[in-house]
């Protein structure tokens, strides 16, 4: 089963797309915050990473270029998520897989999820 971890502080952002990504057949794990993904990437080793851009303690930006410092995890696709329009969001991380500006319709999800790893059914 394809892994998406999503990283949110904003529970019901979380609990929306744990829900809509179970509804189409994919396995959902979140976390809080970047520290917490990257504990939770160890574990999971996810196929795809959601990750806010605004967040405590550690934020999507710090997450993203730890994920692509690390030789392990550099090659799974980020979307980044922000109510901030992409071009703030790209100086401030550089590249990334896609970006899913909030708030997001429940179509834009699917579609994004299924271009950049597939559908769950495939696996």
């Amino acid at each position: 089963m394809k892994t998406i971890l999503i990283v949110d502080d904003e529970y019901g952002i979380v609990q929306f797309l744990t829900d809509l990504l179970a509804d189409q057949g994919y396995r959902a794990v979140t976390a809080a915050n970047g520290k917490q993904a990257l504990d939770r990437i160890e574990e999971t080793k996810p196929d795809l990473v959601l990750l806010d851009f605004t967040m405590p303690i550690m934020d999507g930006a710090a997450t993203l270029k730890a994920l692509t410092d690390n030789p392990a995890t550099r090659d799974i696709p980020v979307v980044m998520m922000s109510s901030f329009f992409e071009p703030t969001v790209t100086e401030a991380c550089g590249p990334y897989a896609a970006f899913l500006r909030k708030p997001f319709k429940v179509q834009a999800v699917v579609d994004l999820v299924t271009r950049l790893i597939g559908k769950a059914e495939a696996d």
